[in-house]
């Protein structure tokens, strides 16, 4: 009788055994299960966390992308008389000297001699109503000069930012300086068409006249421009007369 029950009391632990790992084991009150069930939960819910991730990357990316419109759609405000374009111009020079605070001084020295060009371009865009039937086309090319603008600071950070161990060694930066020579180009053909529009321009003789300051300044920085690349070309550097 005895051995009949130690054999019931085996069969019945083996097959409590045999029930806890076909289930996986569930520990009572924990909630806890270590199963497979459980595992393809864990990576349903990771999948589900980049998604979300990936959704709100896109979402900072298209805001990013309407902020930039926006800005840009705001400095191309027209001015309707010579008043608004004097006030329009000196925010904008406000806004120019704000973002030099947090630069680099050498990269505010860059900013600072751009600077020029980029108000200039504002000025331009916003007469556009104001200098009759040329200011489409004084518009369009102070759009180009913009877009130009941009290449040559980014040309000049890689020369102002230059360490003296490479240029001593290897000289100045001269596919930045073809750069900037390549845009000065450009802008000098730009320059002649504004001018023959200055010509064209019936308009009252204050505003012909910040029209003309605005050409000049542009002309000016591009001289500037044309010395700086010329001079990085000469710089050879000890190897530089090997490799070049």
């Amino acid at each position: 009788m005895k051995k009949i029950f130690v054999l019931f009391i085996g069969l019945f632990l083996f097959n409590s055994m045999v029930f806890a790992a076909q289930g996986g084991i569930n520990e009572p009150g924990t909630g806890q299960d270590t199963g497979p069930e459980n595992t393809s939960q864990g990576q349903e819910g990771q999948g589900t966390g980049q998604g979300q991730q990936v959704q709100e990357e896109e979402q900072t990316q298209n805001q990013g992308e309407d902020t930039q419109i926006m800005v840009q759609q705001r400095q191309e405000l027209k001015a309707q008389t010579k008043t608004q374009i004097q006030e329009m111009v000196q925010q904008k020079q406000q806004a120019m000297n704000q973002e030099l605070e947090g630069k680099s001084e050498k990269e505010q020295k860059v900013y600072q001699n751009q600077n020029q060009v980029r108000l200039a371009v504002h000025s331009l865009l916003a007469m556009e109503d104001l200098v009759g039937g040329i200011g489409k086309n004084v518009s369009q090319i102070a759009r180009q000069f913009n877009n130009s603008v941009q290449a040559t600071i980014r040309a000049e950070e890689r020369i102002q930012t230059r360490s003296g161990f490479r240029r001593f060694f290897a000289g100045g930066d001269e596919k930045s300086a073809e750069d900037i020579e390549q845009e000065v180009n450009q802008n000098r053909l730009r320059i002649q068409e504004l001018k023959q529009l200055y010509e064209q321009c019936d308009c009252d003789d204050e505003v012909k006249a910040m029209m003309q300051e605005q050409i000049q300044n542009m002309e000016q920085e591009q001289n500037r421009l044309q010395e700086l690349a010329q001079k990085e070309k000469k710089s050879k550097g000890l190897f530089g007369w090997l490799w070049k």
